[in-house]
């Protein structure tokens, strides 16, 4: 089965990375479905007037730009019906509250709002990871040369997704070479991590660690309000929290979560351990050696106060490395981050939208010129695969059921009693698409607010003068 005539891979287009950056070779991760392709380079080979008879080829490009419309307006009715459920999660609303809700109402709308938020970022093609199960997306080292730790427990909600597993080749110093020289070193990135998050009300984590750990009230309230203590005094529990990172190293992940916590790493210990031991050592010697032959009571104190400078001093070493630490930590934070709450809504609807048209636009090239039967989709699957590995260089899990079935929900392709597939001419499906959108005004579906009861208003609209 052929897809397109073009198997010239296109500059660029195998990822960042010498080898192919989808690869379990380069990621140790599952082929994503991902398709690091752009549309327009999909719709200008697949829509090439020389694959299509006729005026075919003018038609197939009407239809996909047609159908990309199509998708992204689809999308943005997702995203208003989202926008409402977030309406009382919100941390970054600045409108005023006019509308109350009762913690039932909350919990239906939570529940409702991360079904919906899950939804749409696997329609991005990002892949899960089981929070319980997030070390198996770390490595050994850290890009950054922190020891990052991060307690889970502390979250109610919480959704973690990557897409773009990949490596990036970046040039060091070698410490070999005295850094006098260079090395390329691979480094394992995420393009694109996605993270959901609710921190737990205060009550339910502070009985959570008292039953975990066998503690009473008042020492579990301790732990949690030292664990909540590092949260900004703006962080509330009663809001939901999304955030989009990109080219996140793979080692640092720990990184992105909220109550994040800096360890020393094992050299720092001994380092501190043979400093601050040392000094304090030598400084105690030579104390106890003045306080022994002191004379009088200024030599004393004298002795006493070197030996509290040492002290100090090693402290200020172990205060100055952690800050180092967390500037290194917010500084890469800063340049990692692309979007935040609301943001990361619209980035990840529009991202939907590109990958579902990018599905559709492949799927229909086949449809449209061989007769397919239901029973032969496997086929159709590896030869999308086969077609994208040849023209872009690049190996991925096409998902050919999720692009079939946005299909046949808008009239593209029917199938047949026999279960063949029979997709529209390009010039009937570019004008099926022209009838869904004179529809989609007609059929626009009330969005009532299902919960929630609207705050008092003065009775009569304001006057003119």
């Amino acid at each position: 089965m052929a897809v397109g005539g073009d198997s010239t891979p296109a500059d660029g287009a195998a990822g960042l990375s010498e080898m192919d950056p989808h690869s379990e070779e380069a990621t140790g991760l599952r082929r994503e479905k991902f398709l690091p392709v752009t549309r327009h380079a999909l719709l200008d080979r697949l829509s090439d007037a020389r694959l299509w008879a006729g005026d075919d080829g003018r038609w197939v490009r009407r239809f996909m730009r047609y159908l990309d419309y199509w998708r992204r307006h689809s999308y943005a009715m997702k995203l208003l019906e989202l926008e409402q459920n977030y309406e009382p999660f919100n941390p970054d609303s600045d409108l005023l509250h006019t509308r109350a809700f009762t913690a039932e109402d909350r919990a239906v709308m939570q529940k409702r709002l991360v079904s919906q938020v899950a939804e749409l970022v696997e329609q991005g093609n990002f892949t899960r990871v089981d929070p319980h199960n997030v070390h198996f997306i770390l490595t050994k080292e850290s890009a950054y040369g922190l020891d990052l730790d991060v307690d889970l427990g502390a979250f109610e909600e919480i959704l973690i997704y990557y897409r773009g597993a990949t490596t990036l080749t970046e040039r060091r110093r070698d410490i070999r070479k005295g850094y006098l020289g260079w090395r390329d070193v691979k480094q394992p990135v995420f393009q694109r991590l996605f993270l959901l998050f609710k921190l737990k009300p205060y009550g339910v984590f502070v009985e959570e660690v008292m039953r975990e750990r066998g503690l009473v009230r008042k020492e579990a309230e301790k732990i949690v309000r030292q664990q909540r203590g590092m949260l900004p005094a703006t962080v509330s529990s009663d809001n939901v929290y999304l955030k989009l990172f990109k080219n996140l190293p793979r080692s640092d992940v720990e990184m992105i979560f909220p109550n994040t916590k800096i360890r020393f790493r094992l050299f720092d210990k001994i380092k501190f351990g043979v400093t601050a031991g040392g000094g304090l050592g030598a400084g105690a010697v030579g104390t106890a050696t003045k306080i022994a032959v002191a004379s009088n009571p200024y030599t004393l104190a004298a002795a006493v106060a070197g030996l509290g400078g040492v002290a100090i001093r090693q402290a200020s070493n172990f205060i100055n490395q952690r800050n180092r630490y967390m500037f290194v930590l917010a500084q890469n934070l800063y340049f990692h981050a692309m979007a935040d709450n609301r943001g990361v809504m619209t980035l990840l609807g529009d991202q939907a939208a590109e990958e579902d048209v990018k599905e559709e636009m492949l799927l229909y090239s086949v449809l449209a010129k061989e007769r397919v039967n239901i029973a032969d989709l496997g086929q159709v699957d590896e030869a999308i695969e086969g077609y994208l590995k040849d023209a872009f260089g690049i190996d991925v899990d096409f998902d050919v059921e999720d692009a079939l079935g946005r299909l046949l929900a808008d009239g593209i392709v029917t199938q047949m009693s026999d279960g063949a597939l029979q997709a529209l001419p390009p010039r009937e499906a570019a004008l099926q698409i022209d009838k869904l959108w004179d529809m989609s005004l007609d059929n626009l579906p009330d969005m009532v607010a299902e919960e929630g009861q609207e705050i008092e208003q003065p009775a009569n609209p304001p006057a003119k003068n």
